[in-house]
Parts: structure tokens; sequence; C-alpha cells
């Protein structure tokens, strides 16, 4: 029996018993708890992270593991229901509401953005496809919107006055005012506002009890802060197109469902079934990593090495030669798919592996370095035998 096997029974007899776990309450022997251990204490002391929620999915068996403090002031631990910022992790329910338009005959993929939002006819947008915002290929659109950029009129303007720098398509710029725009557009073609939308098609019917886009009064006792790198405690700035890019709070468990969801949609009406699968289409090939709609994927052998220069630094700020993938390209066996989502006080990571029904989500309430959640995602996943040592 492989470690996989293994872990995976071990863990099967041991659900019932711990469905979440303090880490003050790790048993001796449950290779889960242990395993997940190992990985999170000695990167929350290295990097002086507050406090963390890991959920890790194995097969249907979900477990979710809390680490320290939700708020430095007043000492309150993190738990089960503690709402943390994902930041870009949203571009996932956000390409999955587009998805979900289309699925609904709403809008293709395909559509040129001016066709779908009339006041930018005439500009860089009649020649940039919906597709291409959603996988940041338009043309160069920047990381951030201007800060001078804080009114939907002057949204307008900012875009009809963008000139693209690079043809649609040749390059990938990681971009918010590029998915941002994708989703305002994925809205507006359903005819109701984008929250509303996110939360009646998409939140809801995915069974995520505690999920918003805006916390509710009634919930602000579970948000936790974030921690800025001078040690001030934060909460996300609204901006422009803020709920579509990086807008969604959530807990643990709630990701975890919605991992599920997304490594079997089965059990999901047919439009929302179909919208998720759209998602894991590969349609552009940039270096290592297959970018889809929202979610990125990396083929098997999914080494450590990889995984982190999937999620490089350069992968997110300097433009990327991209190979488009026509026919749009099928998940790969083994292949893992993840996302990395950061505030200025809160950063998310999300891996999952499909092929096995293994997925991994990390919550932290600070903006710890990246390479640090692969490494740490990494060693769980290989340990579960879902990524390669």
């Amino acid at each position: 029996m492989g470690v996989f096997a293994k872990l995976a029974r071990r863990l099967a007899l041991a659900a019932t018993a711990c469905l979440v776990c303090s880490a003050g309450a790790v048993a001796a022997d449950d290779p889960i708890a242990r395993l997940v251990d190992e990985a999170v204490r000695p990167m929350m002391a290295e990097h002086g992270v507050p406090g963390m929620a890991v959920g890790v999915v194995v097969r249907g068996d979900r477990r979710v593991f809390s680490y320290g403090v939700a708020s430095k002031a007043d000492g309150r631990e993190v738990i089960a229901d503690t709402l943390f910022e994902i930041g870009s992790v949203s571009k996932t329910f956000t390409a999955t509401l587009g998805a979900y338009a289309q699925a609904r005959g709403a809008l293709s993929l395909e559509d040129m953005a001016s066709r779908r939002l009339p006041a930018l006819a005439g500009t860089s947008f009649d020649h940039i496809s919906l597709l291409d915002l959603a996988t940041y290929v338009a043309g160069g659109l920047p990381l951030q919107f201007p800060n001078a950029v804080d009114t939907p009129d002057k949204m307008i303007a900012f875009y009809r006055g963008w000139r693209s720098a690079f043809p649609p398509g040749a390059r990938r710029l990681y971009s918010n005012p590029s998915i941002g725009l994708f989703g305002h557009i994925a809205a507006r073609s359903l005819g109701r506002p984008f929250k509303e939308l996110m939360t009646e098609a998409i939140i809801r019917p995915l069974g995520l009890k505690s999920t918003y886009l805006d916390v509710p009064a009634s919930r602000m006792k579970d948000y936790a802060f974030g921690y800025a790198r001078d040690g001030g405690a934060v909460r996300v700035t609204p901006g422009m197109l803020d709920a579509e890019a990086y807008g969604v709070k959530t807990t643990a468990t709630d990701l975890l469902r919605f991992v599920e969801a997304n490594m079997d949609p089965t059990a999901l009406d047919d439009d929302l079934r179909r919208a998720i699968a759209e998602t894991h289409f590969g349609r552009f090939e940039v270096g290592g990593l297959i970018q889809g709609l929202g979610w990125e994927s990396i083929a098997a052998p999914a080494t450590l090495p990889r995984m982190q220069a999937a999620n490089s630094a350069a992968m997110i700020l300097e433009p990327q030669s991209a190979t488009r993938l026509q026919p749009p390209r099928s998940p790969e066996p083994d292949a893992v798919f993840d996302k990395t989502g950061s505030t200025n006080g809160f950063g998310a990571y999300v891996a999952f592996a499909p092929s096995q029904g293994v997925g991994v989500v990390l919550l932290a309430n600070r903006n710890y370095p990246i390479p640090a959640r692969v490494a740490a995602a990494h060693r769980i996943l290989s340990a579960l035998g879902a990524a390669a040592p």
C-alpha cells in the first residue's frame, strides 16, 4: 500500500473524530495533522505569520487545522469560522461566473469586449476578446488601476485611453483591470450587479455559507485582521473592480468546498457544472504553466521547482510570451491546478490535483512570500501522492 493510500485510509478512520482541529489538538497517530503541522509551523515562525487556517481534502474527507491568532489586539484565535481575505484567488470565482454566463448563452468568450460594452467601441477593445481579458493577454493592461481611477466614469475613460503594447494573445501580463473588466462585462451580460450575481449564481449554489464580497455585520467578529509589513492591522481597501479581481472573503472550510466542486462538479446543475469545467481548459501556454480561466495548472511532474517557477514574481510582474492553445487543451492527467492570492495583510494559496482527489488550502493573515506558500502546499501534496517529490 502506497503513501497516499495509507494516509487516506487513516484519514477516513479519523475523520468523524476530528473534522476541525486546532494546532494544539494534533493527535500523535494522526498522519494528516502531523503532516500539516510539520509543513506549516516552521513557515509561520520564519515569516512572522500571526494566524493560519489550513484545509486538506483527500477524496471527500475534509480537514481544517487552525493556528495562531486572528487578531493580535485581543488574542482572538483562528478557528474554523475565521474569515480571511483571499486576494486574487477571487479571480477563480470571477472566471466561473464568466463561464457561467457563456453556459447560459449570455455571451461567448470569443466576443470582442467592445461588443459587450459599447462604451469601449472605437478603441483597442474592438480587437480584444473576453477570453483575452480573462487570461491576461489583452496586450499589456497594467497590474493595477492608477490611483486616480476611482469612479466608473474614470474607469471607462482609462480603458478608452489605454493603448495596447502587444498584439492580443501574444504576451501574458497579469492584470487586475484585465480580469476585472471580464467580470464586469460578464455580469452586465446577465443584466445584474456583479456582487448579486456572484452570490446567487455561484456562491449559494455551491453551498458556500461563509463566503462574501461584503462581510455582513453579523460576521465581522469572525473576520480576521491582516498584518502589513510594518506589523499594523489592515483590511483590504476598496478599489475599482475590487470585487471582480480580489474581493472574496471566506473560510478554509468553504474554500475546500469550492476546491471539491472543481475536482468533481457532477452533482451541480448543468450550467454551473459546464462553467467549472470550462475554467479548467488550457487556453495559453506560458513558460511552465498552462493558463486557464482563473486557474493555472502545472503538468506532471509537478515538482516544487516547477510549481514555484509558475508562481514566480516574473510571472506576476513581467510580460511573458504566450502560445495560444487551439483548440483549448483538456486538463492533462495528474496536472496540479493552483492559484495564489494576496492583499496588503493576507496571503492565500490553493492547489489541487483532480485525478488524485487531493486539495490544499492555505489562508494566512499576513502577505508572506509566495515561494514559501507553494513549498508548504507542495510538501503536503507530494506526501499524499498528488505532486512529484
